[in-house]
C-alpha cells in the first residue's frame, strides 16, 4: 500500500513513520523546507522518544520519501493542525483545507481519504465532502471519505499509536471500511467502526472531558486558597474514595487538544455548552492566578528563575502552553531568565545561569529533571532560597533551606 501523508508535526511525522515502518510505501508531505530538508537527512525537529532513530531507518530504507509535493498513492492521510478563530473561537479549517486542495490533483478513484486533523463535529460532511464531490467522486462508490482522529499521549507517541483502539469515522459504512484497511497495517487496538460526525465529537469530547475535570481541580485550588486549607492535602484526602480520582491544578492547560478542541463543541452548540465554556473560562484564568501568587509573593525587580516552558513534562511543546503566558505576564517588572532542558529557543539559558542571584525559581513545566534538583546547590547559587512550585510535583529536602511552595501552602506565604 502506497499512503500520501501531509503534515509532518507532531501527529504526521509519527504516523507516516509507523506507517513504512509496517511495510508500506510513504510520501511524507510538509510545506516546510526545513522540515523536508532534515527528514531527508534521518534528522526531526521535534522531541519524540525513538522517533529519530526509526525515521532515519525508513528513510535510508526508502520507504519514506519526504517532499514538498505530493503524489499519486493508495491513501492520503492529512494531519496538519487546526486552530480557533473569532469570538466564539470556531474551528479554524484553514490548514485542512489548503491540505486537500494540495491532493486533489493526485486522487484516482479508488483512493481513500482520511482526516486526521482534529476538526469541530460536522465539518467533514459540510466542508470536506463538497469540495471531493465538485471533483467528479461518488463518495462510498469510487471513492471513501473518513475522519479518523488521532489520540496518542506526546512521549508515548509511537507506542499507542500501535496499540490505542482506533475510531474510524465514514461518511458511509464503505468508506470507514476502507479506512480501517489502512490502519490495519500497524495498530493492534481495536478498529472502532463509526460515522464521520461520531468520530469529531467523540475526539473532541475525550479532551474536553479532561479539560473540564482539570477545571475543577484548579477551582479548588483556588477556593482552598481562599479558604487557607492545603488543596493538595483535600486532593489527596478525596482519592482515598474508591469511586473519585480527582487531577492535580496547575498553571493552566495548553497543548494542540485540550486547550483548543472544547471551542469546537461551544462554537456548534453555544447556548447548551455551559459547563464546558465554564471549564475553559477557569484554566484560562490560571496563568493570571499565578501572576497574582507570585506578585503576593515577591517584591517588584526581582529577579526569578523561570523553569519550564512546554505545556507539560518532559516534551518540548510549547503549543498554547500557559507558562509562555505566564512568562509574558511577569515581565513587567521582573527580570527573568528561563531554563528548560527540553525547549530551545525564546532565550532560554543554563540552570545555574538563570538560578544565580534569582529570588525565586518559578516552576511552570513538570520535567523529571526538576524533581531530582540539588536544593543545597540551588540555595548556594540564589540571592533569597524559594521555589514556587506550580506544577506541585517537588519535594522538600530536608535541611537544605530551599522553602518550597506550591498551590497547597502559598497561602502561608503570600503577604498579608
Amino acid at each position: 500500500m502506497k499512503v500520501c501523508v501531509v503534515g509532518l508535526g507532531y501527529i504526521g511525522l509519527p504516523t507516516a513513520v509507523i506507517l513504512a515502518s509496517h511495510g508500506c510505501e510513504v510520501i511524507g508531505v510538509d510545506i516546510s523546507y526545513f522540515v523536508v530538508d532534515n527528514l531527508k537527512q534521518g534528522k526531526v525537529v521535534i522531541e519524540e522518544p525513538n522517533l529519530e532513530f526509526i525515521t532515519k531507518e525508513c528513510v535510508m530504507k526508502g520507504m519514506l520519501r519526504p517532499k514538498l509535493e505530493p503524489e499519486i498513492a493508495d491513501a492520503f492521510i492529512i494531519a496538519v493542525p487546526t486552530l480557533f478563530q473569532g469570538e466564539d473561537k470556531s474551528c479554524d479549517l484553514t490548514y485542512v483545507l489548503n491540505a486537500l486542495e494540495s491532493i486533489l490533483p493526485y486522487l484516482r478513484k479508488g483512493n481513500t481519504v482520511i482526516i486526521e486533523s482534529t476538526i469541530a463535529p460536522l465539518s467533514t460532511e459540510e466542508s470536506i465532502l463538497p469540495i471531493l464531490e465538485k471533483q467528479g467522486f461518488k463518495i462510498g462508490i469510487n471513492l471513501y471519505l473518513a475522519h479518523c482522529p488521532e489520540r496518542v499521549l506526546p512521549g508515548r507517541i509511537l507506542y499507542e499509536l500501535e496499540n490505542n483502539d482506533r475510531i474510524i469515522g465514514g461518511i458511509t459504512r464503505e468508506c470507514a471500511e476502507h479506512a480501517a484497511k489502512v490502519y490495519r497495517t500497524f495498530v493492534r487496538g481495536k478498529l472502532i467502526l463509526t460515522n464521520a460526525r461520531t468520530a469529531e465529537l467523540s475526539k473532541c469530547m475525550e479532551n474536553t472531558f479532561r479539560d473540564v475535570n482539570i477545571a475543577l481541580s484548579n477551582e479548588l485550588a483556588k477556593i482552598c486558597n481562599e479558604l487557607h486549607i492545603d488543596c493538595m492535602q483535600v486532593i489527596r484526602m478525596v482519592n482515598r474514595h474508591p469511586r473519585v480520582q480527582m487531577l492535580t491544578p496547575g498553571p493552566g492547560v495548553g497543548g494542540h487538544c485540550l486547550a483548543i478542541d472544547p471551542y469546537f463543541i461551544c462554537s456548534k452548540a453555544k447556548d447548551t455548552s455551559r459547563l464546558i465554556s465554564l471549564a475553559r473560562e477557569i484554566n484560562t484564568s490560571m496563568p493570571e492566578y499565578v501572576e497574582t501568587q507570585v506578585r503576593a509573593l515577591l517584591p517588584v525587580a526581582s529577579k526569578i528563575a523561570v523553569f519550564g516552558l512546554s505545556y507539560k513534562g518532559n516534551i518540548d511543546d510549547t503549543r498554547e502552553s500557559p507558562a509562555l503566558e505566564v512568562v509574558n505576564r511577569l515581565r513587567e517588572g521582573y527580570e527573568l531568565m528561563i531554563y528548560d532542558p527540553h525547549v530551545h529557543g525564546y532565550k532560554t539559558t543554563s540552570m545555574e545561569e538563570a538560578v544565580r542571584g534569582a529570588d525565586m525559581i518559578l516552576v511552570l513545566s513538570d520535567h523529571k529533571e526538576f524533581a531530582t534538583l540539588d536544593h543545597k546547590q540551588l540555595v548556594e547559587w540564589m540571592n533569597h532560597p524559594v521555589l514556587f512550585d506550580t506544577r506541585n510535583f517537588i519535594q522538600p529536602q530536608l535541611g537544605s533551606g530551599l522553602t518550597v511552595i506550591n498551590f497547597g501552602n502559598v497561602f502561608q506565604y503570600v503577604k498579608k
